[in-house]
Parts: structure tokens; C-alpha cells; sequence
């Protein structure tokens, strides 16, 4: 039996919920000063600003210090195992299309054993949202070298510096087809939980790329994106509809040249036309994917939503074309199929 046998009830509310009403009864333990308390903290509010009730809610994890994340919230959780997180969420939102499923891993856990499992849920863009922790580095296992760890990085398994380029997030998922995929900081406490609402109101796939601080094992790797005196010049943020200015006295903006390649322009200096514009409804996330790989010291990072666009959702189209085979064909009988003719014979 399936949800379409037995359809599960409307929605309920969950009227004048609070942050603090998703906070589970265990000990948060994160190393102190880790920035997964922030997307912690922030995941909360947005889930109390949704108004559905926690038992409609489920978290899936993969392995690593961001997996521990369903144990903190007061909700249902699977811990699954190493990289698997997507599939075992897309085959619950499969299963139980009315419930809200949201992903928590980590740049290891999705981009290295999870890589595949990661391609193909984007790809198919079934209502699932996945909140990615990259802290560029493992941390669970102390301290060696992740896909998104930057090349010459020094680390326990790379004690002379990485070789390997790195894996960017936000490049893999617009690759990908992403219906919406977006970066923020754990530092930027009121950027995060803006795209962090935003993406869960998407109807699809909802990457969110989360730069987060590992305190042990690789301080210290995203200063230039949140200490004060460094952050306007090394930042830029994506607003639909507007110009890419940033720096100190947002003297600075993003122009493609003719190559349509990315480049820094001063603002005095440039017309309205040599000001990139950013569109994250673009049919194709040609210039999206541009700016993904936009990097320090050259260019500034760019935050923000990079794509958001509608299509329809995987999940909804399953549930559609069995609907569909069962008005065609009637309700199917699987011992009646166990004991007809159509078999076949390995000899």
C-alpha cells in the first residue's frame, strides 16, 4: 500500500511555534566556537517561520561532524550511513510525498563516497532540501584533506600540501541542473537564514552551500569572508535584478569582458552596461556557473541565491505517471503477475 491508497491527511499548522520548540533534549556536542551551532541555530528559526508541525518534518544525515545534526532538533531523523543521505531521502519523499525531508551533510560526506548519489538527486530534483556544511577539511576524523580542501592545502594526509584541485559546490550543483542552489556563511547569521528560508519554499531540490569554520583542524579558512575589515572586498552578493557592486565604498563591480569572462570594473568608470546583472531565473545558469567559480584573491566570492527556477519536482512526477498507469490499467495485482506467463529463463 502507498500514499496514493491511503492518502495522508491536510497538512496541520503548527501555529505560534518557536525556535526553541525544535530543539531536542540532547546535549549539543560540537567543538566549541564550531559554526555548525550557527546553521543549527538558524535551521530552527526558519523551521518555526514555516508553521508546520515537527511531525511532518524529517532530517537525514550522512557521516561526519554535520550528521550529528537530527539528534538537536525535535523532529524525525535518520543517521544513515557514509554518503547515502540522498538516496534514502529521496526514497522517503517517494514513499511519504507529504512530509517535508531536509539533508544535512558535509563536503566529504556528499562530494566524496556521497559524489553519485549527490549528482543524480539534483539531476532529478525531487522536494528535498539539502543544507551542505563545508568546512573544507574532515573533521569527524581529524583533520585530513577534503574534495573542497584548497590545492596546497597542508593537513594530517597531506603533510607537504594538497595536490588535487578542488571540488566548488555551487559549480557541481549548477553542472548539475540545479532548480536552486545557493552559498552562504555560518558567520552571517541573518544572510544564512534568508537563503535558508528561501530554499526551503522551493519546490524541488534546494541546495544550500554553507561555509563553516572548523576551529581544530582548519581555523581560520574563511576569515576573508567574515572579519570586517576584509569581508567587503572579498564578498559580493547575489540580489535578482541588480548590479554585482561590492567593496568598502562599493566602488567595485562585476563586468563580463569579450570573452564573457568575469572581471572586476570600477564603477566609476563603467556605464550600466559593463555592470553584470544578476539573474537567478536564467533559463540556463551559464553566468551563474561563471560566478560560482569566482575565487580569492582574484575575485570576490559570491553569495547568495545563484539559481532558482521552477520545474516540476521528481517525486510529483512518479506519483503523477503511477496515477496515470493506474487509470490506464487498473489497480495491478502482483500475484497475478508472480503467476502469469510473461517470464524468463536464465539458462
Amino acid at each position: 500500500m502507498d500514499i496514493l491508497d491511503n492518502p495522508a491527511p491536510a497538512k496541520e499548522t503548527c501555529t505560534g511555534c518557536t525556535a526553541a520548540d525544535f530543539a531536542s533534549d540532547q546535549e549539543v556536542r560540537w567543538c566549541p566556537g564550531c559554526g555548525d551551532y550557527s546553521i543549527l541555530a538558524q535551521t530552527k528559526k526558519v523551521l518555526a517561520k514555516l508553521g508546520i508541525p515537527r511531525s511532518s518534518i524529517v532530517f537525514v544525515s550522512g557521516i561526519g561532524c554535520s550528521s550529528r545534526f537530527p539528534y538537536y532538533l525535535n523532529t524525525y531523523g535518520f543517521h544513515s550511513i557514509h554518503g547515502r543521505a540522498p538516496t534514502i531521502a529521496t526514497g522517503l519523499k517517494l514513499a511519504r510525498p507529504d512530509l517535508d525531508v531536509w539533508i544535512a551533510t558535509g563536503d566529504g560526506d556528499a562530494l566524496s563516497i556521497g559524489g553519485n548519489h549527490l549528482l543524480h538527486t539534483i539531476r532529478r530534483n525531487p522536494n528535498l532540501k539539502i543544507l551542505l556544511f563545508n568546512n573544507r577539511i574532515y573533521g569527524l576524523t581529524k583533520g585530513q584533506y577534503s574534495p573542497t580542501s584548497l590545492k596546497g592545502a597542508k593537513t594530517k594526509s597531506s603533510p607537504m600540501g594538497s595536490l588535487e584541485t578542488p571540488i566548488r559546490p555551487m559549480s557541481f550543483a549548477l553542472g548539475c541542473g540545479a532548480t536552486f542552489a545557493a552559498r552562504s556563511l555560518a558567520a552571517d547569521t541573518r544572510h544564512l537564514e534568508y537563503v535558508l528560508e528561501r530554499a526551503a519554499k522551493h519546490a524541488g531540490t534546494a541546495l544550500v552551500e554553507i561555509y563553516q569554520n572548523c576551529i581544530i583542524f582548519n581555523d581560520g579558512a574563511f576569515n576573508y569572508a567574515s572579519e570586517k575589515d576584509l569581508k567587503p572586498d572579498a564578498v559580493v552578493y547575489l540580489e535578482h535584478g541588480k548590479p554585482l557592486i561590492f567593496g568598502k565604498n562599493r566602488e567595485k563591480a562585476i563586468g563580463l569582458n569579450n570573452r564573457l569572462q568575469p572581471q572586476v570594473v570600477n564603477v566609476g568608470d563603467a556605464g550600466p552596461a559593463d555592470l553584470l546583472v544578476h539573474d537567478e531565473r536564467e533559463p540556463t545558469p551559464a553566468v551563474s556557473f561563471l560566478l560560482s567559480n569566482m575565487t580569492q584573491p582574484d575575485f570576490p566570492e559570491a553569495v547568495g541565491v545563484f539559481r532558482a527556477v521552477e520545474q516540476d519536482p521528481f517525486d510529483a512526477l512518479v506519483h503523477g505517471q503511477i496515477a496515470q498507469a493506474r487509470a490506464e490499467r487498473g489497480q495491478a495485482d502482483l500475484q497475478a503477475m508472480l503467476d502469469g506467463s510473461e517470464s524468463w529463463t536464465v539458462q
